[in-house]
């Protein structure tokens, strides 16, 4: 990075903002905690980094309009294979059902020989095939087959181990409240076991993942709180001395935004409860956990990405801290379960934006950007984002209604996370809460510290999420490893390597934002007529899905190899790094 305050030119242009939506609270806490981010770790940065920002800002010059080519190609490839899924070219999604030992003949001797202690056994269990989507492939593809294996190994083991062992021993308890004991019903029966025993694990899991993430960063975390409020003291001559690239918000403009935020939020949460002093102790918690959650939010996403940024697990956590909190204060019923929801949805969002400003910080260090101007251009965003994402929420939860379904919460928009966070907030606070879950989950946490995992909470996450979405994200990683073999096979040098890498990146970028953008047309086509959405296939095949995940494959794998150009070319910005 230069430090001599010259802004690094690009394509012609200089790098001064980047005016991605985010929020207040997200802001300004990252702007405190970037300190404690930006500062001990941009060289480690630099070496791990590979989220697809900041690689996309750097190759953006790349051949010209070649890179563009790769980038806005594949958004409409991305577009039109998820549309050709909705429209029943083919099936997207699709589960296997297998019996687990077998219903009224299994059972398990509990003691030696000839003993009585008998315990009936056997159910069935199902298995999710890798969902046919652009986008899940193309994530996989950024974040490497390393992490996609840390991921789907959480997968392999709750889909793996703990559901499947959990239907064969309550499976005979079950069958009584499947109503025609169907594949389908045991199917049902296997997502429920998931969700309300699993799931509840890996929150445990998720919460030590977090909490030995903070302990890792305990020198960063010191020297950064001590920077910041350092700057509390510097006078308008020490600020003037001090390199363009170097020059941040100052700390009293941040601290006052963040006071101003913290007033607004205690209003907020006197109006949802109608309580004053719980409610101010939850813009306390609020306060202080949005903090810490962002500084674990911006140093995961800067190892890992923000593709794969733990958002539920942190939001649980908050959800969890907060409702105790609630309930030792006595607060009981929908005020103090609106409180907890309170404080995780802002902590949610903070972290989502802490993970999104820390690529911005670091793509502005790499290509010499100014971080002033970059959270000014972050706090103008802000507002405007506040004004537009309800719309597409809005038609997202309509559409879906007028689909025949029941908006958030429906199978085809089952925001499961949101299910969740309302089921932990009701239990905890009424007293239902399955801690036992937890608890095992917590365990099974510092066993993995124990054993040296790479990231606890990447395998935490992996048990979170449905099998179809980590089995395709690990097949992401699979088609990243394979052309990355296959260019060091046909012994191509640091140059050509690095053209194949970023023209891959550029591809998955391209396919997950294709996806994303052409989601939404299709919520939009569901107030159309219905001759708009037309199905070609009643029954559309899985077979057919999978023929398609090959052509994505080959389209992820052949066209980076293809961009490796001449060996005696230069290098382009990545071989800078």
């Amino acid at each position: 990075m230069r430090g001599d305050g010259r802004r690094r030119r690009t394509c012609g242009g200089s790098v001064g903002r980047d005016r991605r939506p985010s929020f207040l609270l997200g802001d300004n806490d990252h702007a405190v905690s970037r300190q404690l981010i930006t500062q001990p770790l941009h060289q480690s940065l630099q070496d791990i980094g590979i989220e697809r920002s900041d690689r996309v800002a750097r190759i953006g010059c790349q051949r010209g309009a070649e890179a563009a080519k790769y980038l806005f190609w594949n958004i409409g490839v991305g577009g039109v294979v998820y549309m050709l899924g909705r429209f029943g070219l083919f099936a997207a999604d699709k589960d296997f059902h297998f019996a687990v030992g077998s219903l009224g003949r299994s059972q398990v001797r509990l003691g030696p020989a000839g003993t009585t202690n008998i315990v009936a056994a056997g159910g069935a269990s199902t298995f999710a095939a890798p969902s046919v989507s652009p986008a899940y492939l193309g994530v996989g593809y950024i974040i490497g087959l390393r992490l996609a294996s840390i991921q789907f190994a959480g997968g392999v083991l709750a889909w793996g181990m703990m559901v499947p062992l959990l239907m064969f021993f309550l499976g005979p308890q079950l069958r009584q409240y499947l109503p025609t004991d169907t594949s389908g019903d045991w199917a049902t029966m296997s997502v429920a076991v998931w969700r309300f025993i699993v799931r509840p694990i890996a929150v445990g899991g998720m919460l030590v993942g977090a909490a030995y993430t903070l302990f890792k960063m305990r020198a960063s975390l010191t020297v950064g709180l001590g920077r910041a409020f350092s700057e509390l003291r510097q006078t308008a001559d020490q600020r003037a001395q001090m390199s363009r690239t170097e020059r941040y918000m100052s700390s009293k403009a941040v601290f006052g935004l963040i006071a101003v935020m913290f007033v607004l939020m205690c209003f907020l949460y006197i109006h949802l409860t109608g309580l004053i002093w719980p409610a101010i102790l939850a813009a306390v918690v609020m306060l202080i956990v949005g903090f810490f959650f962002a500084t674990v939010s911006g140093s995961l996403v800067g190892m890992i990405g923000s593709s794969n940024n733990p958002i539920s697990g942190l939001t649980l956590s908050t959800l969890i801290i907060a409702a105790l909190l609630m309930v030792s204060l006595g607060v009981s019923g929908i005020s103090g379960v609106a409180a907890v929801l309170g404080v995780a949805a802002v902590v949610c969002v903070a972290a989502a934006v802490a993970g999104e400003l820390l690529q911005d910080f670091k793509v502005g260090y790499i290509l010499g950007g100014t971080p002033r101007t970059i959270q000014l251009a972050e706090l103008i965003a802000v507002v405007v984002a506040s004004l537009v994402m309800y719309f597409p929420l809005m038609l997202l939860h309509e559409a879906n209604i007028k689909a025949g379904g029941i908006g958030f919460g429906d199978r085809q928009l089952s925001a499961p996370q949101a299910g969740l966070m309302a089921t932990l907030a009701v239990g905890i606070v009424g007293g239902d809460m399955p801690w036992p879950l937890v608890v095992v989950g917590i365990f099974f946490g510092f066993a993995m510290i124990m054993m040296q995992v790479r990231s606890p909470m990447l395998v935490a996450v992996g048990m979170y999420l449905p099998f179809e979405t980590t089995f395709a994200i690990f097949l992401g990683g699979v088609f990243r490893a394979v052309g990355d073999w296959l260019a060091k096979r046909r012994g191509f040098n640091l140059a050509q390597m690095a053209r194949v890498e970023n023209a891959g990146v550029l591809t998955a970028s391209g396919l997950i934002a294709g996806e994303a953008v052409l989601g939404l047309l299709w919520a939009g086509l569901q107030f159309a007529p219905a001759w708009a959405r037309p199905q070609i296939f009643i029954d559309p095949s899985y077979f057919a899905g999978i023929a398609v995940m090959v052509g994505l494959a080959a389209l992820m794998i052949r066209l980076p190899l293809s961009s490796a150009g001449d060996p005696n070319e230069p290098a382009p910005p990545t071989g800078m790094m």
